[in-house]
């Protein structure tokens, strides 16, 4: 239903060198569907960080210029830095954002690390999720030696780059070598205490953090330290994994904070290190006052948090996403510092509203506005936005009184039931919504293969072909649009059965309305098929869409002689 996220976090073996810099980000916004977020150098460590996101391919492309232009420009024969590296461009992880599973990043990760091995000639060497053998997942093995022990790296049998050159060549000794890995979000997390002990911020990080703190004998912060048989400190662990922690005084804001870097939040997500805190502060006589995100985050983890919160005071969690995520960020105090901004905070945010820029949306406008550009003489939005949008408005209704249900008092032990159904109602409403655009969008396409050039048989070829599959494209959105109302119906259905009696009449309303979406969209597939030709497609999608029409009629009976039955 949504695109593919992914973003690319490249470590460039350049922090200095402004122009050099530029010149190595300024590809990336040649590539279409990508967006340059943070570029951040360091002159000590002359290394450059950069991030940016978008759709997976896209990602790739531009992962894979970034190497290549790092390759001209940076000499690695005569680089100096702090920093451990062995390559130009020397660390190029791919990091899942939306609707990605890491197996499918991995996928991606070994994809660019093939082109950039056989296209540029670099070494590559895979690490983390991306690592082909388990000697290679941590970055610093694969790393040992940097740059100066590349020679001796390449030549051992038993460190043979995953692609690219075998031997140590001549072109390696400018370009270095490359680790390409597939690895999960790091969120970078502070919680602020009522306090300006960092003794105390300290005792609570070394509670929480995965390495715990270090053992002793009696007394946990004065006994003897506990050490193993090779004379090596013994550690206790933390209560939480995929967290490393430590606590300081930010003399800027007056308090003592805990500083987390929370390096799978997979693992522990944002809300539970923040309880967590929470219960081991007040176990100590302090108290957790809010918190604070360092960067950009991922849209998930604050559903996530949010949805925890609601669980805990027992609401529905089927309401909008902005509004989950005004429940995370108060519950987590992520204002309490300064404002947080989730249009400015959240990746997919971020990307949304800059890929955006300059195009109109129509669920964008105002009911007014909507009303009067389907009423003027622009042939969109047509009967195809139109069902599509009376679809949301159905499905609404129904979760709506899913809400309700879910909130009526003395039915406290089946908020949770409600609380599923509307969640359904808002994953069909948000599809339906994106079918609102995608329906003009199917329609300019068309337009657009109309205005293809037919000066010799070859163009004409290629614009009649053009048309036909731009015309089947179209086709199928009222289709989908016909498919989602119908599924949709289900809401309806069972708040008609079960739901809260004083507000059936809406569910009838919202059937109604999802039966409309469904005929009209109806009437959508059957012209845009009605000269195509194209015989066993048209056939095939009339047939389908007339068994869906036929469903739809009969769900709606049912769900109105409930209605009349109730009022």
């Amino acid at each position: 239903m949504s695109n593919q996220i992914i973003e690319c976090v490249p470590n460039i073996s350049e922090g200095r060198d402004e122009l050099k810099i530029k010149a190595i980000t300024d590809v990336i916004e040649t590539v279409e569907g990508v967006m340059l977020l943070n570029v951040d150098p360091g002159k000590a460590t002359n290394r450059t960080v950069i991030t940016f996101a978008g759709e997976p391919k896209a990602v790739i492309e531009a992962a894979f210029l970034v190497v290549k232009k790092a390759s001209e420009l940076i000499d690695m024969s005569k680089h100096k830095g702090e920093h451990p590296r062995f390559g130009a461009t020397d660390v190029c992880p791919l990091v899942p954002i939306a609707n990605i599973s890491m197996e499918e990043t991995v996928q991606y990760a070994h994809e660019l690390g093939e082109r950039i091995g056989k296209e540029l000639n670099i070494p590559i060497y895979f690490y983390e999720n991306a690592a082909k053998s388990a000697n290679r997942k941590n970055l610093a093995t694969v790393r040992k030696g940097e740059y100066e022990g590349l020679r001796d790296k390449l030549n051992d049998p038993t460190w043979t780059a995953d692609f690219g050159p075998k031997t140590y060549i001549d072109a390696v000794a400018k370009t270095g070598a490359t680790a390409v890995s597939a690895r999960d979000f790091l969120v970078a997390y502070n919680i602020n205490l009522n306090s300006t002990s960092t003794r105390r911020a300290n005792s609570i990080a070394f509670d929480i953090r995965e390495r715990g703190r270090v053992k002793r004998e009696g007394d946990p912060i004065t006994g003897k330290i506990v050490k193993d048989e090779k004379g090596n400190p013994v550690n206790e662990p933390g209560l939480l994994k995929a967290v490393k922690g430590i606590g300081w005084f930010i003399e800027e804001y007056g308090i003592a904070q805990i500083s987390y870097n929370l390096t799978n939040i997979s693992i522990t997500p944002i809300h539970v290190a923040f309880d967590k805190t929470f219960e081991r502060a007040e176990a100590r006589g302090l108290r957790v006052t809010g918190s604070e995100l360092i960067g950009l985050v991922p849209k998930a983890a604050l559903i996530q948090a949010g949805k925890y919160f609601l669980q805990k005071q027992q609401r529905s969690l089927g309401i909008h996403d902005d509004e989950i995520i005004k429940i995370a960020v108060k519950s987590l105090g992520l204002d309490e510092l300064a404002p947080f901004n989730i249009r400015e905070r959240v990746i997919e945010y971020i990307l949304e509203d800059r890929m955006s820029q300059g195009k109109s949306k129509l669920v964008d406008m105002s009911l007014l506005k909507f009303a009067n550009e389907t009423a003027s003489e622009s042939p969109a939005p047509g009967g195809g936005s139109i069902s599509a949008y009376v679809g949301v408005l159905g499905v609404s209704l129904g979760t709506m009184v899913a809400n309700l249900s879910s909130h009526k008092r003395g039915w406290d032990d089946k908020w949770e039931y409600y609380s599923e159904w509307a969640e359904k109602g808002q994953a069909y409403k948000d599809e339906l919504l994106r079918l609102v655009d995608e329906d003009t969008n199917a329609f300019n396409r068309i337009m657009d293969a109309f205005g293809l050039p037919k000066n010799s048989e070859a163009e004409k070829s290629v614009r009649k072909e053009t048309i036909l599959e731009a015309t089947k494209g179209a086709t199928m959105v009222p289709f989908n649009i016909m498919e989602m109302a119908l599924a949709s119906m289900e809401v309806m259905l069972e708040m008609a059965k079960s739901g809260l009696m004083a507000s059936i009449s809406d569910a009838g309303v919202g059937a109604l309305c999802a039966r409309t979406a469904v005929r009209g969209a109806y009437l959508n597939v059957r012209i845009n098929v009605k000269d195509m030709e194209a015989p066993e497609f048209v056939s095939d999608i009339l047939k389908r869409a007339e068994a869906i029409d036929n469903n739809a009629t009969i769900i709606e009976k049912e769900i109105l002689a409930l209605v009349d039955n109730g009022l």
